[in-house]
């Protein structure tokens, strides 16, 4: 049995027909906000972007699952085009180069991201297959998933939607399941599906633990690309056409594929297994044991951890005297817990929340009201990430603004004027190339220059090291819309 899924892989391959002897696809999708895991994640930084059960982020730990060019083509990424830039640097930061970063104008579920990825990878080769991967989900036991994919792939070969069953540990009432049916002919290792439930109650998910023969859903599929359309033209016809539509009037934004938002816009918002999945008579399952969990909440974040001698997952600078059983996570502040158990408690820059670990599913109803409350808190952190760095509120007044600029080495913001604000740069570290009115100039360390109200003016890093400098904001408006841009390098004018 193969030890390591690039193993697992080359086997099925040297298994195949010449036909089916192909690298797998991988399609990232990565269209979530993971709402559940504020206050980590936001809207505009959501929980696929963060490092929450490691040192790398989920979609960089996905993206290395199937990193390796000799199992696996260059992953088609498909992705909130908030969040493009983002989602570019973090994959170039650990090596993998995309196929395309396809960006969706709005969300539409998972069906419509599939089927732009099955037209893509269609276009080359229709028995392309394709391993689709939420972005946000961990796999511990990289072993075992390569030979869940190689199971996976004989089956999808042979004309079936394969999913990933995951062997529940308990009673989960927010995840769906899948009852496994009859195993498949001459294919070891994978059932029929028999049927589909989603998010059942605490009785009857307590049943289907205690059958046996009930298994997690883990969101995760691979099917030839040529039969997932046939089956979504079948099942699915409006989610295709809107597919279709998006793709033919896409455009070409630097390295992105942009879909066209009307056409996308009229897909039917739903999911792959309300699509095909739970209507098509080629659906099987491979039962697997991932160490799998979709990190849907704080909870599940304290069921994968390192747990101390008392039960307790901690991560930053804390303190615990008396303290149980509890996540607790401070990306800044020293936070002491005295007395404390069975609680959630994560503290960020701006926000902090303190819950019971049992009622962390309803975090997302706290985001709820924070975005009906007109805050910003839901949508972005204190610190804003940009294609060229980043900013960082310190303190704000009446009629003035204060942030930290960090600006990457050859990165330059675009060129621009305020017609509300003038600004203040002061260089901390590093050297500014500052154009203003046409004038260039060098502001070095401990040097600064101002940026009268109305003037046009650019701030570049042509440096090897990161440009760091407070910028002191004075005007009648502050907001970030107040902005005209006349040159860019990202696309944005």
């Amino acid at each position: 049995m193969p030890n390591s899924i690039d193993a697992a892989v080359a086997e099925v391959m040297d298994g195949m027909s010449d036909a089916g002897r192909k690298q797998i696809q991988p399609v990232l999708l990565s269209g979530g906000t993971g709402s559940r895991l504020w206050p980590m994640s936001r809207e505009r930084f959501p929980k696929q972007l963060l490092a929450l059960s490691g040192k790398r982020t989920m979609i960089q730990e996905t993206a290395l699952r199937v990193g390796d060019a000799r199992a696996f083509r260059s992953p088609i990424v498909v992705c909130n085009q908030e969040h493009r830039f983002s989602v570019g640097e973090q994959l170039q930061s650990v090596g993998i180069e995309p196929a395309a970063i396809v960006l969706e104008p709005v969300g539409r579920n998972t069906a419509a991201a599939a089927a732009i990825a099955a037209r893509l990878a269609a276009r080359d080769d229709p028995d392309a297959l394709l391993l689709l991967l939420p972005a946000d989900h961990v796999v511990q036991d990289r072993a075992a998933f390569g030979r869940a994919v190689e199971q996976a792939a004989r089956a999808a070969a042979a004309g079936f939607l394969v999913t990933f069953g995951v062997r529940p540990t308990s009673p989960e009432t927010g995840y769906g399941y899948i009852k496994a049916g009859a195993a498949l002919d001459g294919i070891a290792g994978v059932q029929r599906v028999e049927r589909f439930t989603e998010k059942p109650s605490l009785a009857v998910a307590e049943a289907f633990v205690a059958d046996g023969a009930h298994l997690w859903n883990s969101g995760m599929f691979l099917f030839r690309a040529g039969t997932f359309l046939e089956e979504l033209e079948r099942h699915a016809p409006a989610v295709l056409a809107a597919a279709d539509a998006a793709l033919a009037a896409a455009t070409r934004d630097l390295d992105f594929l942009r879909l066209d938002p009307e056409a996308f816009g009229r897909s039917p918002n739903l999911s792959i297994d309300y699509a095909v999945m739970e209507k098509t008579d080629r659906a099987a399952v491979v039962p697997a044991d991932l160490g799998w969990t979709d990190v849907g909440s704080w909870s599940a974040l304290w069921e994968i951890g390192e747990k101390d001698a008392d039960g307790n997952v901690v991560q930053g600078d804390v303190m615990l005297v008396d303290a149980h059983d509890n996540y607790i996570r401070s990306d800044g502040m020293l936070t002491a817990v005295l007395g404390i158990d069975d609680a959630v408690l994560v503290v960020t820059g701006d926000a902090i929340l303190l819950a019971r670990r049992d009622r962390v599913q309803d975090v997302k109803g706290i985001v709820e009201r924070l975005k009906q409350s007109g805050r910003t808190e839901p949508l972005e952190h204190r610190k804003v990430h940009r294609p060229w760095g980043s900013y960082e509120s310190i303190t704000s007044g009446e009629r003035f603004q204060v942030k930290c600029l960090t600006v990457k080495p050859g990165r330059k913001l675009s060129l621009q004027k305020h017609f509300h604000r003038a600004e203040h740069w002061v260089v901390v570290n590093g050297t500014a190339l500052v154009t203003r009115d046409g004038e260039e100039m060098l502001v070095r360390e401990n040097e600064s220059v101002y940026l009268p109200l109305g003037c046009v003016h650019r701030l570049e890093n042509p440096g090897k090291v990161p440009l760091n400098l407070i910028e002191v904001q004075s005007g009648a408006y502050l907001g970030e819309d107040d902005i005209v841009r006349f040159e860019d390098t990202y696309g944005r004018v």
